[in-house]
């Protein structure tokens, strides 16, 4: 079943749901978040925050839209919330450093299975300003057309389109460099 029923959602167990929800929708949120914040951790934790509000408000939930698309505009919204709060420019974690040398090892170990060139686009792409990476993770990672993506960033189609453009000359260049 690719969304949750209304029956499922009007359930009087939410335990079970918000259990449903976790396993169905878990990874790829946590990779979307990902996408955002460039921190296994913090990325963790904030989608810990996301389920919690996903539970909390459910009885919101109108279904005029998918419900993934429900989930991931709220998964959306909080990593933009994250990223312009005071805490996200001012705390600086350690466990960045300790991530990059152990990043640095598995690297070694990738190089036989992936090239050179596809960590290098992967960075540069995590490098990219937030409304383009977005676009560009939402699109190629995702799969999502210009109209989805659209809806989930409440932004018009020639929007996406436009960023999606800039992020691409953005990439040509980086890449050449």
């Amino acid at each position: 079943m690719e969304d949750i029923s209304v029956e499922m959602i009007e359930l009087e167990n939410s335990d079970e749901l918000i259990d449903e929800i976790m396993k169905r929708h878990g990874n790829e949120i946590l990779k979307l978040v990902f996408s955002y914040v460039n921190n296994k951790t913090v990325a963790e934790d904030l989608t810990q925050d996301i389920f919690v509000k996903c539970y909390r408000s459910i009885h919101t939930y109108n279904r005029k839209a998918k419900f993934r698309t429900w989930l991931w505009r709220i998964a959306i919204n909080h990593c933009k919330d994250y990223l312009k709060s005071w805490y996200n420019k001012n705390v600086v974690f350690i466990e960045n450093t300790a991530s990059s040398i152990w990043t640095e090892k598995d690297l070694v170990e990738k190089v036989v299975i992936q090239k050179d060139d596809d960590i290098h686009l992967v960075n540069t792409v995590m490098d990219l300003p937030i409304k383009y990476r977005e676009v560009i993770y939402l699109y190629y990672f995702e799969g999502l057309t210009i109209k989805e993506i659209s809806l989930l960033l409440d932004v018009k189609g020639n929007t996406v389109k436009s960023r999606m453009k800039r992020a691409k000359e953005i990439l040509k260049e980086r890449l050449e460099e």
